[in-house]
């Protein structure tokens, strides 16, 4: 691997351990003035007291940032560790690879769902659009494994799972309207080797669940808005009975 390609990997591999810290903190209030609320569909949601979702009707979907559980490759090349594949090691040029697939197909059903939804997306700030950031964090794939040569996908996503980091903003003035955490597995843990095209359709099949709860939470808060002023934190925010 040459010393361009080793440090890249580095850098992603380093993401990982990073997004440890990058996770909100299990707290009512954040430094940004948001308050944890009663999430039904998500681990955990905190929104902005006042913030008002009805005017915007375009997206900004900025592009995933997707980084790898902290130690994943020692993990996988460990005999000792029950996700391992029996395929062989796994590279650094391996990591890349999953990571950019992952990325890859996170967008594309992002972007599916918001335009299904009757969102535009656009690719510039404005008075009515919603600036909408996530990141897949700590990933873990559990069995990635070294095809046949001659095969095009040279290397498989098998079941595993991820967590979400998703923060809305306005998308002129910046401001953090709302953020949720959300971890997850994919539909099937079963640990057999299976073809590139079948592994990675589990990640995005589990990708498009959080687009589809993505979309239908803003649909809610448009609905609920505006916020109230003063949230309590575990406040449950609904919609006005008609």
């Amino acid at each position: 691997m040459n010393p361009m390609t080793r440090f890249a990997a580095a850098l992603v591999l380093g993401l990982a351990s990073a997004s440890v810290t990058a996770q909100p903190a299990r707290t009512d209030v954040t430094p940004e003035g948001l308050v944890a609320v009663k999430a039904r569909k998500v681990g955990r949601a905190w929104l902005l007291p006042g913030a008002d979702f009805r005017p915007y009707k375009k997206v900004l979907l900025k592009k995933a940032e997707v980084a790898m559980q902290k130690n994943w490759l020692r993990n996988v090349n460990d005999t000792g560790t029950p996700r391992l594949s029996s395929a062989g090691r796994v590279t650094e040029a391996d990591a890349l690879r999953i990571v950019d697939m992952a990325r890859s197909g996170f967008d594309k059903v992002w972007v599916e769902a918001f335009k299904s939804a009757g969102y535009e997306v656009v690719t510039a700030p404005g008075d009515d659009v919603l600036e909408v950031a996530p990141r897949v964090v700590d990933l873990y794939v559990n069995a990635p494994a070294s095809m046949k040569s001659g095969v095009k996908e040279t290397y498989t996503l098998e079941a595993g799972d991820a967590t979400l980091n998703l923060e809305v903003r306005d998308s002129r003035a910046g401001t953090l309207l709302g953020r949720v955490v959300d971890r997850r597995e994919t539909d099937s843990s079963t640990l057999q080797r299976v073809s590139g095209a079948g592994n990675a359709a589990e990640f995005e099949r589990l990708f498009a669940v959080w687009a589809g709860i993505a979309v239908k939470g803003i649909e809610d808060l448009k609905a609920a808005s505006p916020m109230p002023e003063s949230i309590k934190p575990g406040q449950r925010i609904a919609a006005p009975k008609k």
